[in-house]
């Protein structure tokens, strides 16, 4: 919104000062073109307009008017610069974690003891409401810089290692928001995608409680067995199993979420089975292993994870 203002502001008066410049020289063109008869008899040069040899009045208007315009310029932008750059926490907003990965989004609700990945939900902020519920990022890095970008709600800002910068979305109107990565991060920076679900108050609440909810231990199936048998365990976070990692995205909603490798596929069971075989054949570069599982033992996986509601 500031940056709009700031366009908008600028874009008059660069048109006032176009429309002073074409006035000028439309009237000059007017006043002074030749006419017929003028200079008959006195050579072709004919007469001359008169001659003015200096005019403070008129060097020093031309001097100072543009001096003010720019200093006007320079200060309104500096405000609209300092005001995105040191942003102010807004009186009610929702507070959300964003760590950028290589090459994903981790999403955390502290207030809400959620944790998800590369899909952020948060509710529509509507100005005129009487309690508008903007949403408050904090934003870092786990490893290089990323930077947060999504077009249509917030300018972008970087997340650097070691320091937390901030910014705040206030989505007026509920939606799909698409975004990414904007600071190149390595070989997937242009497969680092985010997206942002604005909900109504009551849908986002209904998606709070889902994720809310705690998964119960499930009784050790066999696709539960190959999950915590193998490297899963490692990386991966699943409540009401052993694994508790952090270097890859928390899995214990999964199928709640509509992509796979932060963006890339869909997240249908085909999917999900090619990217527990061969993750490279999906996302090159990724950091996920290819565990070499057996197809049994894949199809049990799969099964599994998709019970992850």
């Amino acid at each position: 919104m500031p940056i709009r203002h700031l366009a908008s502001f600028v874009f008059g008066v660069s048109g006032a000062i176009f429309a002073v410049v074409v006035s000028l020289i439309a009237i000059a063109v007017v006043r002074f073109r030749s006419r017929k008869g003028e200079g008959e008899g006195r050579g072709d040069a004919g007469r001359e307009p008169a001659q003015i040899y200096g005019s403070n009045r008129l060097e020093t208007a031309w001097t100072v008017v543009p001096m003010l315009i720019v200093l006007v310029l320079a200060l309104t932008g500096a405000r609209v610069v300092q005001a995105l750059q040191d942003p102010r926490r807004p009186a009610g907003a929702l507070d959300v974690t964003i760590v950028g990965h290589q090459w994903w989004w981790e999403i955390r609700y502290p207030s809400l003891g959620i944790v998800t990945a590369n899909e952020l939900h948060v509710p529509v902020s509507d100005p005129r409401a009487a309690s508008p519920t903007p949403t408050w990022l904090e934003l870092t890095s786990a490893d290089v810089v990323h930077s947060f970008w999504v077009p249509r709600l917030a300018g972008k800002t970087d997340l650097i290692p070691n320091r937390t910068n901030h910014a705040w979305i206030a989505p007026d109107a509920p939606g799909l928001y698409l975004g990414q990565c904007a600071e190149f991060c390595g070989t997937q920076h242009a497969k680092m995608l985010l997206r942002v679900y604005a909900h109504s108050r009551e849908d986002f609440d209904r998606w709070v409680k889902a994720q809310s909810e705690p998964r119960p231990p499930s009784a050790m199936t066999p696709g539960r067995r190959v999950f915590e048998s193998n490297g899963c365990v490692n990386c991966h976070a699943l409540g009401g199993t052993i694994a508790n990692g952090r270097y890859a995205p928390d899995l214990t909603h999964l199928m709640s979420r509509d992509t796979l490798a932060s963006g890339i596929v869909p997240n249908t069971p085909a999917n999900l089975r090619q990217w527990l075989q061969q993750p490279d054949a999906v996302k090159p570069g990724a950091h996920m292993p290819a565990m070499q599982l057996g197809d049994q033992d894949l199809d049990q996986l799969v099964a599994y994870l998709l019970t992850l509601q």
